[in-house]
């Protein structure tokens, strides 16, 4: 299965912090990065008094289920030292599931596809490097198409 991830972090060096991540990831024999965005750097989403966040999105093809991958991004979070905090505060690593094949899912501990992610900018704009047609299965408009009217509604 193909899914797409955002690795995010704006503590303790931020770019050494995702490509900590990504070796991280790459360590769970039933999944493969295939491709990965660039590397940018965004004003925090949400709680604005910290540090930009550095953000990447990684392709990857996995064997594990959306509940087994996300078993296994908060164990790579626990083990680069995260600790849940505030929501929208800093962190050293934020690891998310953004899509999972064109699976819809809401359960009390995962929602696919990622519940926010047509508001969120900088996840759109790196998704949008790897996978411009790709289909939101709830909005039915390519990712391409959401991030045009995210920039759109900001330039009114």
């Amino acid at each position: 299965m193909t899914a797409y991830l955002c690795l995010g972090s704006n503590l303790s060096h931020p770019r050494a912090q995702l490509n900590k991540a990504r070796k991280l990831l790459a360590v769970e024999p039933g999944t493969k990065v295939l491709r990965a965005s660039s590397v940018r750097k965004s004003q925090p989403y949400g709680k604005s008094d910290q540090p930009c966040f550095w953000n990447q999105v990684l392709e990857i093809q996995t064997s594990l289920s959306p509940q087994e991958l996300l078993k296994w991004l908060l164990a790579v979070e626990n083990a680069m030292g995260r600790v849940r905090r505030e929501k929208w505060g800093p962190r050293i690593i934020d690891l998310d599931i953004l899509f999972y094949e064109d699976l819809v899912l809401q359960t009390s501990e995962l929602i696919l596809p990622h519940p926010d992610l047509h508001n969120r900018r900088f996840a759109l704009r790196l998704l949008n490097e790897l996978a411009p047609d790709l289909i939101h299965p709830v909005f039915k408009k390519s990712v391409a198409t959401l991030l045009r009217g995210l920039d759109a509604a900001k330039e009114k």
